[in-house]
């Protein structure tokens, strides 16, 4: 990382509140890694040194604005990618354990083979489809915190995550722009799914000005069994 993408990294973190001083050693392994693993791979399609700091590290981070993520909690991390938001958060709160999920086998690899060079404990990665993950005994309902960062609509992310979580349970989903339609689906899909849309909150990414919402759904109640349905249709056929 150059001495601009260390002042870069910094600056994001101060919007954030965090100082990320004693982490940017990490965060330089951790970009190099991704570049070389990029090199062999479709991993991103980020690749400049703004980017990768802003648009993944710090847009990472902010998925913790307001302190959702505390100590001691299982995080599912749904989606993961390349690993984010798992990779930010996980060096910067040791004391969560993060389950990165993706479908894509190579991406899972990559993750794993990145958190033992970056001796990050607290990840695994697991190759899964999260309407299987749903419906296996071992996670359903196993979780405090689910979190993604995705393009998809509410009702299916709330489909995806919410029966991963225990009662108590929080689903983080981070959005760019956010309508009132898909807000009053997602609010009724939650219902459906055991859970309230309880908060929701506006911000732009820091730095870049770019719209960003995080939405938060409360596990009040058991998920239906049926839920998640089989592989493909909540996508397809999204609830409400």
């Amino acid at each position: 990382m150059t001495p601009e993408g260390e002042a870069l990294l910094l600056a994001g973190g101060r919007a954030l509140q965090l100082d990320l001083t004693p982490h940017l050693r990490t965060f330089a392994q951790l970009q190099a890694a991704l570049l070389a693993g990029n090199a062999g791979m479709n991993l991103t399609s980020l690749t400049g040194e703004r980017d990768i700091i802003l648009k993944h590290f710090i847009d990472s981070l902010s998925c913790n604005r307001g302190g959702w993520l505390q100590g001691g909690m299982r995080v599912v991390d749904l989606g993961t990618g390349a690993g984010f938001p798992t990779f930010p958060l996980a060096i910067t709160l040791p004391d969560l354990q993060f389950l990165a999920v993706d479908a894509t086998r190579k991406k899972t690899d990559f993750v794993t083979r990145t958190a033992a060079a970056l001796k990050l404990g607290n990840v695994t990665a697991l190759a899964s489809r999260a309407e299987m993950l749903g419906q296996q005994p071992q996670h359903r309902e196993r979780y405090e915190r689910v979190v993604l960062r995705a393009v998809a609509a509410l009702p299916v992310l709330a489909e995806l995550g919410l029966p991963l979580l225990e009662i108590g349970g929080l689903l983080i989903a981070q959005k760019g722009q956010l309508g009132e339609e898909e807000l009053a689906s997602g609010t009724r899909a939650a219902a459906l799914l055991g859970a309230e849309l309880f908060h929701v909150e506006h911000f732009e990414l820091p730095l870049l000005g770019a719209p960003r919402s995080l939405v938060l759904m409360r596990k009040v109640g058991p998920t239906p069994a049926q839920y998640p349905r089989r592989a493909g249709v909540p996508g397809r056929q999204p609830l409400c």
